[in-house]
């Protein structure tokens, strides 16, 4: 939760998921613009970027910041024939939780490995690999798709959310039990 998460935690979280992408867009969005050839460039985001909720807070606020400013960023290089793509995938069967690390409050640590098996458990049932998501933005840069859910439940909450963004906040609300 926000309120129980250090500021450096929090930062951190938006350093690497939002910081990154602006750095990387910026290094190379300003050398496709000057060689003038076009291209496209693909921003991950996350189901979370549009799915408010309470357990991932500086998650979800750094996919949303990459999801707007891939749109702003779209907008601008598009009279330099530049394309974007905000490829928003969903729970894909990926060894992410492996390497990611918690950052949850003390005397919720010892929790850490067994939320860590859940994740993974529930990640391997769905077998939606990242061949999926490959394939998904291969299609997106050929469509010049400006954003790209993946799986089911990502389109379903992204339809939701621009239909009935209420919903979407109602849920956020909710008990975390």
């Amino acid at each position: 939760l926000f309120l129980d998460t250090p500021a450096d935690q929090y930062d951190r979280v938006l350093d690497i998921n939002f910081g990154g992408v602006v750095n990387c867009c910026r290094a190379f969005g300003a050398r496709m613009v000057a060689r003038g050839m076009g291209g496209h460039i693909v921003n991950v985001a996350s189901m979370a970027a549009y799915s408010p909720t309470q357990a991932m807070n500086a998650y979800a606020t750094s996919k949303a910041a990459v999801f707007m400013f891939s749109d702003c960023l779209r907008a601008e290089l598009d009279s330099a024939g530049i394309g974007l793509t905000t490829v928003c995938p969903g729970v894909i069967d990926t060894n992410i939780i492996d390497g990611t690390r918690f950052d949850v409050p003390t005397h919720k640590r010892s929790e850490v490995e067994t939320l860590r098996a859940q994740i993974k458990k529930g990640f391997a049932l769905r077998r939606y690999g990242p061949e999926k998501v490959a394939k998904a933005i291969v299609s997106a840069v050929q469509n010049n798709t400006p954003v790209r859910p993946v799986t089911p439940e990502a389109y379903l909450v992204y339809g939701v959310a621009h239909a009935l963004p209420q919903v979407m906040r109602s849920t956020a609300r909710a008990n975390l039990g």
